[in-house]
């Protein structure tokens, strides 16, 4: 007999939920054929599978040990945790802005990915991890059955703040906030033009999967399938903090969070972002090259405020150069902190 009792990360879910985590190689069928016949049991009761799990709770397994080792698969009990502390040693100048016992909130630099794209890629994702191993590394016992995450994204080459999930109860409240839009987020960005007025858009996208852009439309777009759109509502609002005429600071808040939002919304209004490769004015991105290096969008999440928290993201140098450079300078009460 195997038995397992729930900790506070693996509390909150339901029953069969943890069992596929737990036995990544049993199906439903098996599963629930155990549960009916109190091979499974919680608490030491028979139970369905829908209960959700509390701390404390105790799971038992009434298996031989080849049954049990034929359903986890290769799974020991240990999770390998070598490409999280690898990602922790290798990737540079992340910092952690905000912690407590169920968030984190990391400063992301540009050219780092949220998420892993590839297999081979190292990303924000497994550093986080791997920070956490590092302070504390019985935390590798957690990882059996709940993996912390990001829970929200920012584009390779766009710096600033990623709320992430250190526990179950964390995650699943970011992911409330940014489901019912309850976390209000805003970035600094110079693009070029002059901008006097503050303005609300509002606007559909459209994805372009084949060429990894997309492009602002003022209506929804039927797909060929009746009913549906191959298009997204979004709403950005933006307020100029400065101006030479030529260039403009630019605080701006994102209502929705989709790709590229930011980026093609400000490049369809005549004002696209400096150093944009996709969505930008290919003159002032050579220019700005050839002064400051800058060969990617500048745009930083600079602070969140959601749950009567409010945390802020220091403005990285390379911003603070073009931004001093161009003769930008922040009004006192937005100060880049």
């Amino acid at each position: 007999m195997q038995s397992v009792t729930i900790s506070s990360n693996q509390a909150g879910q339901r029953l069969d939920k943890f069992l596929h985590k737990y036995l990544p190689q049993a199906g439903n069928g098996f599963l629930y054929k155990m549960l009916r016949k109190k091979n499974i049991t919680l608490n030491g009761r028979k139970a369905e599978g829908a209960e959700i799990l509390a701390l404390g709770d105790q799971v038992c397994f009434f298996f031989s040990d080849e049954t049990f080792s034929k359903y986890a698969g290769n799974f020991d009990g240990t999770v390998d945790i070598r490409a999280y502390q690898e990602a922790y040693r290798a990737l540079a100048g992340i910092h952690v802005l905000y912690e407590d016992p169920d968030i984190l909130a990391l400063g992301k630099p540009a050219g780092v990915l949220t998420q892993k794209a590839g297999p081979k890629d190292m990303s924000l994702n497994e550093w986080m991890i791997g920070y956490l191993l590092e302070k504390d590394p019985s935390f590798q016992g957690e990882l059996v059955s709940f993996h912390p995450s990001v829970c929200n994204r920012l584009d390779r080459n766009t710096s600033g703040i990623v709320l992430c999930g250190k526990s179950l109860a964390g995650t699943q409240c970011l992911s409330r906030c940014i489901q019912e839009r309850r976390i209000r987020k805003y970035y600094w960005t110079i693009c070029v033009g002059e901008v006097r007025e503050e303005a609300d858009i509002q606007g559909y996208l459209e994805k372009d999967p084949a060429r990894n852009i997309v492009k602002i439309t003022d209506s929804r777009k039927l797909t060929r399938q009746e009913g549906s759109y191959d298009s997204s509502y979004i709403h950005t609002r933006y307020v100029p903090l400065c101006t030479t005429g030529r260039y403009t600071l630019l605080e701006v808040e994102l209502f929705t969070g989709k790709p590229h939002q930011i980026r093609a919304h400000l490049a369809g209004e005549g004002h696209p972002l400096a150093g944009d490769p996709k969505y930008g004015n290919l003159p002032a991105n050579r220019e700005l090259k050839q002064a400051y290096g800058l060969d990617c969008q500048l745009l930083h999440a600079c602070r969140v405020e959601f749950e009567g928290k409010m945390i802020q993201a220091p403005c990285p140098d390379l911003f603070r150069k073009v931004q001093k450079g161009l003769g930008l300078e922040f009004p006192e009460d937005a100060g880049p902190g």
